[in-house]
């Protein structure tokens, strides 16, 4: 038996920015192969660093995978917006799943990726599931050491300078000139799309009370995993973790997709 080829592509976002992109064929035989779960990776990360990419090995025993930079991240073109513009990014990676023919696409995003995921369903659509994990409930938020020193980095020249040096992330100045929806908000637009948020009592980042602003701001079909000891996104991350997730992924989906079918 030939085992399927993992690839790589660079897809073009509707405002013209290069994404660098991998395809992880399915190879769920017996679970679901017409699923592909499309990974928005956290700030500074990257599709080819070791943790992300062990996430995606997992889910790929569940599902095809389709994991990406986002923009200013990795090979990918462009300047980081911090979940603003990145929507095209996973827009146009969701839009990449559907072309390679997979009947149902959902999405996972983790940190900053977790608050483009509920943004790109919400006001772009085109997903059969939603998972959120340790996203931010709104903007601005410093109420976390973890959190200053992002704002820092993001806000000042030099931090900017040290992230494109050493973090690998290319960051654009000036900051936004139009606030984009909040992530709260954008859940709410999401239904009846599935939408799971995951976050733990030890995040450094954003407390669990962000998850219940999340889960608060959907509307049903909504579940919430508040997890004691889970840290903060990728980094908090196991085998039995990526899997739980992965379970509920392939049967929100499918449901969705019957439900979607049979209206």
């Amino acid at each position: 038996m030939v085992r399927p080829v993992v690839t790589t592509t660079t897809l073009v976002t509707q405002d013209g920015v290069p994404i660098d992109t991998v395809h992880l064929p399915s190879q769920a035989v017996n679970r679901a192969p017409g699923l592909a779960i499309v990974m928005a990776h956290g700030f500074t990360q990257s599709w080819q660093k070791p943790m992300v990419w062990r996430i995606a090995k997992r889910f790929n025993a569940w599902a095809g995978v389709v994991s990406f930079d986002f923009r200013g991240h990795g090979r990918s073109g462009g300047l980081s917006t911090l979940g603003d513009k990145e929507i095209y990014d996973l827009d146009v990676a969701v839009q990449y799943a559907r072309e390679l023919g997979y009947e149902r696409v959902a999405t996972v995003g983790f940190s900053m990726g977790g608050s483009v995921a509920l943004r790109q369903a919400g006001l772009l659509g085109g997903t059969d599931a939603v998972v959120s994990v340790s996203g931010p409930g709104h903007w601005y938020y410093r109420g976390t050491e973890q959190m200053r020193r992002v704002h820092r980095v993001a806000e000042w020249r030099l931090g900017r300078l040290f992230a494109r040096q050493f973090l690998g992330t290319r960051i654009a100045s000036g900051g936004w000139v139009q606030m984009p929806v909040p992530p709260a908000e954008a859940a709410g637009k999401i239904s009846p799309v599935p939408v799971l948020i995951v976050h733990g009592d030890r995040d450094l980042f954003f407390p669990q009370e962000h998850g219940r602003e999340l889960y608060d701001g959907a509307r049903e079909p909504k579940e919430l995993w508040l997890l004691p000891g889970f840290g903060h996104a990728e980094r908090a991350m196991d085998d039995a973790m990526s899997d739980r997730i992965a379970a509920w992924v392939c049967e929100a989906a499918a449901s969705h997709g019957s439900a979607a079918k049979s209206a």
